[in-house]
């Protein structure tokens, strides 16, 4: 029997199981990295406020899944019926469905074409000119700035909401071992801060090895920390990241369409 190529992967949380299961459908064994660990943060008046003045918002702009999670629930505190005004937008598939799911909303997305990154929904017509209006930027502690100082240069009063912080810890001493060996067919990670954190564990074997990032932007990263084999994936999806797993290890696994989201 001909062993499934391991492949580390990096996504926190629940984050990680559609990537695991779209993986495993591609033949590889996912293993589980858990280097960042999400936590909501504690409501501040400033939270608060902002669920109490989300009726007079004209657009909600969610980076991530878990920021849809924190933003549904801070919502449910205060709007037991939703307000109809705002329009929904996020960066990637997993993050709208959290939205549809928990809050019945239509998410606009970046062009399909054109990935998963700030940029690429700052490309869609309807956040183009955007004078007077008021833009909810529902997000984690740190991150670019890049979205928030667009918006703002394109005429909106923007207001950046940290709901949630990043915990960035070792790897356990058995993942600290593959890093340093180069014990792993793949690397995948989606996350420039969560990037340079592992880089710091990765000896000359590891940066030897195939690592699948999600934007050109992390795979200069990537180039300039010492990774010698960058693979960009066309996008952030547990099934893009996959297809570009498979690439690499020589893999045919099965496409589904129920491994988009993640």
């Amino acid at each position: 029997m001909v062993a499934r190529p391991r492949v580390l992967i990096t996504r926190p949380g629940e984050r990680a199981v559609p990537l695991a299961r779209a993986l495993e459908a591609r033949g590889a064994e996912p293993l589980e990295l858990e280097a960042m660990r999400l936590e909501p943060l504690p409501e501040t008046p400033a939270i608060r406020q902002a669920w109490l003045d989300f009726d007079n918002l004209d657009r909600v702009i969610v980076v991530s899944p878990f920021a849809a999670r924190c933003l549904a629930e801070g919502l449910d505190r205060y709007w037991p019926q939703l307000p109809l005004g705002p329009r929904f937008y996020a960066l990637g598939a997993g993050s709208a469905e959290v939205l549809h799911r928990e809050l019945g909303v239509r998410v606009h997305l970046p062009p399909a074409a054109a990935g998963t990154t700030s940029e690429a929904l700052l490309t869609l017509p309807s956040l183009a000119s955007l004078a007077g209006q008021r833009v909810l930027l529902a997000a984690g502690e740190g991150g670019r700035p890049t979205l928030g100082d667009t918006l703002s240069q394109r005429g909106a009063r923007v207001t950046r909401l940290a709901l949630y912080r990043r915990e960035l810890r070792p790897p356990e001493p058995a993942m600290q071992a593959r890093l340093r060996e180069g014990d792993f067919a793949a690397l995948v990670v989606t996350s420039g801060e969560l990037l340079e954190h592992l880089a710091g564990w990765c000896h000359k074997a590891a940066l030897n090895q195939p690592l699948i990032v999600s934007s050109r932007r992390l795979a200069t990263l990537a180039d300039n920390l010492g990774f010698l084999r960058p693979v960009m994936a066309k996008g952030a999806s547990p099934a893009a990241l996959a297809a570009a797993v498979a690439d690499v290890c020589n893999l045919n696994g099965a496409d589904h369409d129920d491994l988009e989201k993640g």
